[in-house]
């Protein structure tokens, strides 16, 4: 179910008035409606999958029981690993089955090796990387004794599923998200006010920003080979605000229906295309996954406690596993390649961590060097977005090598794309609030009914 589709306009209210006035009395079975509702949120894509959420949910919710239970060091081990080789195993087969096995073929080709191998003809699980890394903390978590583990199976299976941020994150941790489950909530006017105006501002980036830009990005994506170097390089341009327009929005949506709730989910994008340099670009996109990997695998594999170049070898293995997650195609893993390359400089001069602050705008010399940085940043991003939209490594280099420096007429779209860093500055101000949501609704209706709903980008990985 689409959070930009009839059927989600139709549901959320339901759920929220069953939730609100006839469930409020009673927390656990306020949170077996969360579960219902959930189950039915996925499963109105496929049900078939929803054995995989649950199975999660059995084994993880088990491993957690009987990690509390143990203290001999070897055994918590076994328990983790079984959790961890699991979930990974599920998503390993669904997501990277095929890729593997094409790949294996390919080398053995290259030796002069015919191997004979059925691929299988995979439908990826929608949000599997994204409920299997946040289950997965849970029983890490419980390991290193961060978290007690829940008896609730009612409250934990909500925290596995609920149905905001369950296909497209953002990627919860038990610690934040399971006490919000497992506590009484009541119905808070600000919340709603809030949990409204998110919704207003997620669906302004997806249905005005990203589906606006989709036609046309895919248009020139399509047919780099015939298209004027200027009109390549706002593809890109374009591209870059579809998948912000896209993700951030799903994410401030996920925010606000949580809101509704009286749920608090944590923020998953902070103004990245205003960043200085790559290491700040990545404090402020996807915050939920990099964060996630910062605490699960660079900082357990040493991080930065063994020097610099061990420090680098582990920025790099962070990046090209990042890239990996974000699908089975080389292209994504060149993409985790070359923001590893941007971002070593930083780590080797120690400017990873320049830019704590929040820019001032303001007009000053020093304002003027970080505009340039703004600048300089967005158009790496930028780049490599070019191999993250490409369908393969060949389709990224001609496109890359068909870009030259010309002008052409797209001004209706680089306005979209204006507009968007303009509400993107402006939305957490509360001077502007009453008067910004009235316009967007306005252009979200007018984009809703000028464009065709699309899936959010981010439910192919």
């Amino acid at each position: 179910m689409l959070f930009n589709s009839i059927d989600f306009a139709i549901f959320l209210p339901i759920v929220f008035i069953l939730y609100w006035f006839t469930t409020n009395k009673n927390l656990k079975l306020q949170n077996l409606l969360i579960v219902a509702a959930s189950y039915f949120f996925y499963g109105w894509w496929d049900w078939r999958f929803l054995s995989l959420i649950l199975f999660s949910t059995i084994i993880d919710y088990s491993i957690g029981i009987r990690l509390s239970k143990q203290d001999n060091i070897t055994k918590r081990k076994i328990l983790l690993w079984t959790s961890i080789l699991v979930n990974l195993g599920f998503l390993g087969f669904f997501k990277y089955y095929n890729f593997f096995l094409d790949n294996f073929i390919t080398a053995f080709s290259f030796f002069g090796q015919e191997i004979q191998a059925n691929s299988f003809n995979i439908v990826l699980p929608v949000g599997i990387s994204f409920y299997t890394f946040q289950t997965l903390s849970y029983t890490i978590d419980v390991y290193k004794r961060k978290l007690k583990p829940t008896k609730d199976f009612i409250a934990f299976s909500a925290f596995v599923s609920f149905f905001p941020q369950l296909v497209a994150g953002p990627i919860e941790r038990a610690t934040h998200l399971l006490p919000q489950i497992q506590r009484q909530r009541i119905l808070i006017k600000d919340d709603l006010i809030k949990g409204v105006n998110l919704i207003i501002y997620g669906l302004f980036l997806k249905v005005v920003v990203a589906d606006t830009l989709a036609p046309q990005v895919n248009e020139i994506f399509s047919n780099y080979e015939s298209i004027s170097g200027g009109s390549l390089i706002l593809g890109v341009i374009f591209f870059s605000f579809q998948i912000y327009g896209d993700f951030a929005g799903y994410s401030k949506i996920a925010r606000g229906t949580a809101k509704l709730f009286g749920f608090d989910l944590m923020v998953n994008f902070d103004k990245p295309y205003f960043s200085r340099n790559i290491a700040e670009f990545w404090r402020k996109w996807h915050i939920s996954l990099n964060t996630w990997f910062r605490d699960y695998l660079y900082i357990p594999i040493g991080g930065s406690k063994f020097g610099k170049y061990k420090a680098l070898r582990n920025i790099f293995i962070v990046f090209l596993v990042s890239g990996f997650w974000h699908g089975a195609n080389w292209t994504f893993i060149v993409w985790g390649l070359i923001h590893s390359l941007l971002f070593a400089p930083l780590l080797l001069f120690n400017l990873n961590r320049k830019y704590l602050e929040p820019i001032k705008f303001e007009f000053s010399w020093k304002y003027l060097e970080q505009l340039l940085s703004i600048i300089i940043t967005f158009s790496l991003v930028a780049f490599a977005w070019i191999f993250f939209r490409a369908e393969s490594i060949q389709h990224a280099i001609g496109y890359i090598n068909n870009m030259t420096f010309e002008f052409t007429d797209y001004k209706g779209f680089l306005l979209i794309c204006i507009l968007a860093l303009i509400v993107d500055r402006v939305i957490d101000n509360n001077r502007f609030r009453k008067y910004l949501s009235p316009i967007l609704i306005g252009l979200i209706i007018a984009a809703g009914i000028a464009n065709t709903s699309s899936e959010f980008i981010y439910f192919q990985f």
